[in-house]
């Protein structure tokens, strides 16, 4: 399959979506960010000097799949219809972040739904990084997209990395 991104003779382009149906699309994407137990602690007992963790990084990173396409060069600008974020403690030390996007659009909000999950992320590390410079971000991933084209893809968990 052709990288859709490049024409012919190699050159970048955006994708041109004028002669595509308009459908309802969603994507969810997930990632994690680690850290000490007692970062971890601190955020659930919003006793953080800078405010209250998850709701600053839920602005962000809804805030975020509304840029994205200021962020990632090809992406198309996107009028979204919903954008939502998601914490869950899995452990002592990690939370995971779940975005979900949707849009009736021409094209998939995949990158909108990866952007939320990222900024997100950057932004608990920010709020928490002079008492825990050594959380660790990741892994990023697409969880479930649906609508357009290519069909309904979710996860699968020999797809992991």
């Amino acid at each position: 399959m052709p990288l859709t991104h490049f024409d012919d003779s190699g050159a970048s382009r955006m994708v041109d979506v004028g002669d595509k149906d308009v459908t309802s699309r969603i994507a969810r994407a997930a990632g994690h960010v680690v850290m000490r137990p007692e970062t971890l602690q601190l955020i659930q007992d919003r006793k953080l000097a800078k405010g209250d963790v998850f709701e600053v990084a839920r602005l962000a990173g809804i805030m975020a799949s509304k840029r994205t396409s200021d962020l990632i060069p090809l992406c198309h600008p996107l009028a979204l219809n919903k954008a939502a974020i998601a914490f869950e403690i899995l452990d002592e030390r990690t939370i995971r972040i779940e975005s979900t996007v949707s849009v009736s659009g021409k094209t998939g909000v995949e990158m909108e739904a990866l952007t939320a999950v990222s900024i997100a992320a950057l932004t608990i590390y920010d709020m928490c990084k002079a008492i825990d410079r050594a959380m660790e971000i990741g892994p990023i991933h697409l969880v479930e997209k649906s609508g357009g084209k290519s069909g309904h893809f979710i996860r699968t968990p020999d797809e992991s990395a």
